[in-house]
């Protein structure tokens, strides 16, 4: 008579820091940021909440490091002489952040900078010719806009399949003699089609891209 055995269970994989980080991003991404406690990390990891400390000292630590897992996702801007390489950064920092919608606004905190991403940007707009000065304003024009475009579109929430519906009960309370500019302006997002193929974020990027380089042609 056969000896039934129990199936194989998959091996879990060992602990380690990169492990602890990863799935304190699975965490954050799923419940937010503010469900991102040590208990509920070790309970994710199946451990007990001690036996994290032997991998990250603190919540700040993991905190910053989990800064770094996100910023890793960034692509940087290529190290050559075409400074606009920088458009395909900032698109791909802010499909990263909308990924994690969580992590745009913990980026913010000094406490916890991208400093390798900010040399990157810092060094592509010098070796394009800008001077330290307009190198200062470039960078915070584009931080700017990633960030705050970013941070607002989280903060909307709002199901992208639900907006013509709610753009259209919206229109129809809308006092329209009152606010006609404001009808318009919902009317041209989710009712008239648009020329532009581009995304609302690549329109303002390039912009400040345009910009910068009218500026850079001039000096």
């Amino acid at each position: 008579m056969a000896v039934q055995t129990e199936p194989s269970r998959r091996p879990r994989s060992p602990m380690s820091r990169e492990r602890v980080l990863r799935a304190a991003v699975r965490l954050a991404d799923e419940a937010g940021i503010e469900s991102l406690t040590m208990r509920r990390l070790a309970k994710e990891l199946g451990v007990e909440a001690m036996t994290l400390y032997y991998y990250v000292a603190n919540k700040d630590e993991i905190l910053g490091g989990i800064v770094d897992v996100v910023a890793s996702e960034i692509e940087a801007p290529a190290d050559g002489p075409d400074w606009k390489e920088l458009r395909k950064s900032a698109i791909s920092a802010h499909e990263v952040l909308m990924r994690h919608r969580w992590a745009a606004s913990l980026m913010l905190s000094s406490r916890h900078p991208r400093l390798g991403h900010m040399e990157a940007v810092l060094g592509c707009l010098r070796r394009a010719g800008f001077s330290a000065e307009m190198t200062h304003h470039g960078y915070h024009a584009l931080e700017s806009h990633i960030m705050g475009f970013t941070l607002w579109l989280a903060g909307m929430a709002l199901d992208a399949e639900k907006l013509p519906d709610l753009a259209a009960e919206f229109l129809r309370e809308l006092p329209r003699q009152e606010f006609p500019h404001v009808a318009e302006h919902i009317e041209t997002h989710f009712v008239k089609p648009t020329e532009y193929t581009g995304s609302e974020f690549e329109f303002g990027l390039d912009l400040i891209l345009d910009g910068l380089e009218r500026i850079r042609e001039e000096s």
